[in-house]
């Protein structure tokens, strides 16, 4: 009875118990595991240890010579997994999104340059930034510098774009450093970021843990996401937000001042560098697009967008891209004089939670690629902007993201607002459905003392990175028409974008150039997603001219079948007569409408050819 032993074999599915003696070869008690886990000979594999070291083969050695005793716990695996170890699976594995170190892995955030993602296209700015200098450079003190010219000492010698002295004596001073700055500050040192590696935060459990059943029936520290604690970003991606002109806002706000609802708007334009700050980024506003939504004065409403594909086609084509979305928060104070209220201060809040999870749900989903990435991607460019009340009671444009934390928290569905306070947000606890990370954040007591608290609640403010936005002295206009093409999705204001208003905006241009007169980002979007005619395979050389500013590719566009058909639309539309529509400014023919233009018939809408009296639909006559 002495030589009859019980040994532990644990795998992914469980553990089981295997009755065997001391004398018993490997090969028959392989066979037993076999047998009692249900795999064939071939099909698995045992170890001594939980990390694939000691493999048991199935031999005519005994259990005792392999120094097997009576309660040992032995590992098995499966063979489709029985190739690489435990170790590099969980780094090597791609994710969604990588985790934080846990305790067991604490040097996953020093990983060579080959875990990175080298194929990764980065946008332009970001590649014409990585090969400038981006150093500081100062001239020679006079009263401190003891040296020739050619000289350099610790007075005038360049700074790093991260020097946090220099930053913080800028007028006015500047919290957060560059991206670039920061990458800058990561790869450099002797090993000049051969090891840099930028983590994204996840809040998710690591998938392919085998040492236990999976949550809520099991958890370790290897695949436990690590605990958050909320501290301010010393970095922001975008250092400026600038809008090209004041109309681009005026005409946005016009919503609201007819109709006192708030309005929603995506933010069109490019990134370009912003040389007041070292390797500053600058987001570009050249144009507005409002997506369809429903609007009350304390709310919004975002609808289902079926041209949202068709307008950043076009966008592409013209050189821009969705960078960021704008709302209104205003209130009326005093109609007559036109003041708001000043309601978003230091005693309420800057960004509501609800605002911020919107926020970050914008940036999950225009996230910025990176090279130093592992996953490709590393935060976002997307920015926020609200436009509401200032301390004199006008209106005010602030510029906000929110940090990478808040996109992980919000990304991996673990932050919810307050119903009753709009500055406090509240991080979810663990259900058996979903494992939350437990979320700090750091604040002094009474005594002035650091005390760490839990984020039930969680005041937003550490999640916002505040940004910048200005208007240009000299105002520029990558669209310079000169009249206003009715806005999309303005129908509550009786502002249709359709054959008709086209017609009365062609008439009202009063300028010669054809390019001027189509170099309107509205009119554009018009004429590719209108259901009557839509231009969207054969518009691309007029966006070109656009784009580039050349009259003479608008002009080639304006002799082709697609406008003269449009031409023919809009002399139809209610009846008009063609020379009311002022085409003399375009060079296009002025002709009667009854005999050589298309007509719509009042009764069905019907366009019937030219030279007819009745309605080829519904027979009825043309008058």
């Amino acid at each position: 009875m002495a030589e009859n032993i019980i040994i532990r074999v644990q795998s992914p599915d469980g553990m089981k118990k295997i009755p065997s003696t001391k004398r018993e070869t490997a090969a028959a008690f392989l066979k037993k595991v076999a047998k009692e886990f249900g795999f064939n000979s071939n099909g698995f594999s045992v170890y001594l240890n939980r990390n694939k070291t000691g493999e048991i083969l199935s031999q005519n050695k005994t259990l005792s010579l392999l120094k097997i005793k009576h309660g040992d716990m032995l590992f098995l695996f499966p063979s489709a997994s029985s190739t690489s170890s435990g170790e590099v699976m969980d780094t090597a594995t791609p994710h969604t999104s990588s985790s934080l170190p846990s305790v067991s892995s604490s040097s996953s955030s020093v990983i060579p340059r080959s875990f990175s993602a080298p194929q990764v296209q980065e946008d332009e700015i970001d590649q014409y930034l990585a090969k400038q200098d981006g150093k500081i450079y100062r001239n020679k003190d006079p009263q401190l510098c003891r040296h020739s010219a050619l000289g350099k000492c610790v007075h005038c010698v360049p700074l790093e774009p991260f020097d946090e002295d220099y930053l913080n004596h800028l007028d006015p001073p500047v919290k957060h450093m560059s991206f670039h700055a920061y990458l800058r500050k990561l790869t450099g040192g002797a090993d000049k970021g051969k090891f840099a590696a930028l983590e994204n935060i996840s809040c998710k459990i690591k998938s392919g843990c085998e040492g236990h059943p999976p949550w809520p029936e099991g958890i370790c520290t290897k695949c436990q996401p690590s605990a958050i604690t909320l501290n301010r970003q010393k970095y922001r991606h975008v250092d400026n937000i600038m809008f090209e002109n004041h109309t681009i806002a005026d005409r946005f706000l016009d919503f609201w001042r007819k109709t006192g609802s708030q309005r929603m708007g995506y933010l069109y334009g490019r990134y370009t560098e912003h040389t007041d700050i070292p390797l500053g980024i600058r987001a570009e506003v050249a144009a507005i697009y409002e997506p369809p939504q429903n609007a009350t004065q304390n709310s919004l409403e975002l609808l289902d967008d079926a041209k949202a594909a068709a307008v950043d086609e076009i966008a592409a084509k013209l050189g821009l891209c969705k960078v960021g979305w704008i709302f209104t928060d205003l209130l009326s104070e005093d109609t007559r004089i036109g003041t708001v209220r000043y309601t978003r201060n230091h005693d309420s809040h800057y960004l509501s939670a609800e605002e911020c999870i919107t926020a970050g749900y914008f940036q999950n989903q225009h996230a910025n690629p990176c090279r130093l990435s592992r996953d490709g991607y590393f935060g976002s460019k997307f920015v926020t902007v609200v436009a509401t009340g200032g301390p004199d009671n006008q209106v005010h444009f602030e510029g906000y993201q929110v940090s990478n934390q808040c996109m992980a928290l919000v990304r991996d569905e673990c932050l919810l607002p307050c119903k009753d306070a709009p500055e406090l947000g509240y991080a979810k606890e663990s259900s058996p459905e979903q494992y939350v990370p437990d979320v700090f954040y750091k604040d002094k007591d009474k005594f002035g003392n650091d005390v760490t608290f839990l984020s039930r609640p969680l005041p937003v403010e550490y999640l916002i990175i505040d940004i910048t936005t200005t208007f240009p002295k000299d105002p520029q206009y990558t669209f310079s028409s000169t009249q206003r093409f009715p806005i999309e999705n303005r129908d509550i204001l009786g502002e249709t974008q359709d054959f008709h208003s086209l017609a009365t905006y062609l008439s009202q241009c009063s300028s010669a150039s054809f390019l001027d007169i189509v170099s309107d980002f509205h009119l554009l979007l018009f004429l590719v997603t209108n259901e009557v005619m839509p231009l969207r395979d054969s518009i691309g050389l007029l966006l070109d001219a656009v784009k580039t500013s050349n009259e003479d590719l608008a002009q080639t566009w304006k002799k082709s079948e697609q406008w003269a058909t449009i031409e023919q639309l809009c002399s139809t539309v209610g009846g008009q007569p063609s020379s009311s529509l002022g085409y003399g400014a375009m060079g296009g023919p002025s002709v009667p409408a009854s005999s050589s233009a298309m007509w719509s018939c009042l009764h069905c809408t019907f366009m019937n050819q030219p030279g007819t009296e009745h309605c080829e639909m519904c027979s009825l006559p043309r008058s």
